[in-house]
């Protein structure tokens, strides 16, 4: 355990969802480097290349690792034509995050308050002028197997509810698109 009380924020009450990022930095290290900072982004857990899991937040606490959400009414097309038709028109990203935000799960997807995150190390090097992170290695993805199921037991937390970030957020295509569990 690791715990950065600089990437805690509110009290977290209830987990509806898992989520699962990479780090774009080479190593554990420089992901706890960039924790130590005041005010710093992250998740509950990171895995090392090796397939050491650090917890690195309490689950009591939210930590801010979603960002700008998707609308799960036009990812999912489950949900009224009215409301459908309302986040569609909503073509700023924040304003459609604080549009979402204010349904209540499972309407949205899971978000910083309600969802536990888990961090793989792993760089990003541009190519071709974008960032491509590198696949996860085979010891990550048993430890985020092993990690997913152990959270989504003793949390209550249905297997269908976990996601590669950029399924739930606006990021980078390949982020956890190597991650299995």
């Amino acid at each position: 355990m690791k715990i950065f009380s600089t990437i805690e924020r509110r009290q977290l009450d209830k987990i509806n969802g898992i989520v699962v990022h990479q780090t774009a930095s080479p190593t554990a290290q420089s992901a706890f480097n960039s924790y130590s900072n005041a005010g710093a982004n992250g998740a509950h857990f990171l895995i090392d290349k090796d397939g050491t899991i650090y917890q690195t937040a309490s689950l009591y606490k939210t930590t801010n690792h979603v960002g700008l959400l998707q609308s799960r009414c036009i990812v999912t097309k489950r949900c009224s034509p009215s409301e459908l038709k309302a986040a569609s028109s909503i073509r700023n990203a924040k304003l459609l995050t604080r549009h979402e935000s204010k349904k209540a799960f499972p309407d949205r997807f899971p978000m910083n308050e309600d969802s536990i995150g888990i961090e793989i190390v792993s760089a990003a090097p541009k190519k071709d002028g974008k960032e491509i992170f590198d696949a996860a290695t085979e010891a990550q993805n048993g430890a985020l197997k092993w990690l997913v199921k152990e959270l989504a037991e003793t949390l209550g937390v249905s297997m269908q509810e976990t996601y590669r970030h950029p399924e739930i957020g606006r990021k980078n295509p390949t982020e956890a698109s190597t991650a299995k569990w």
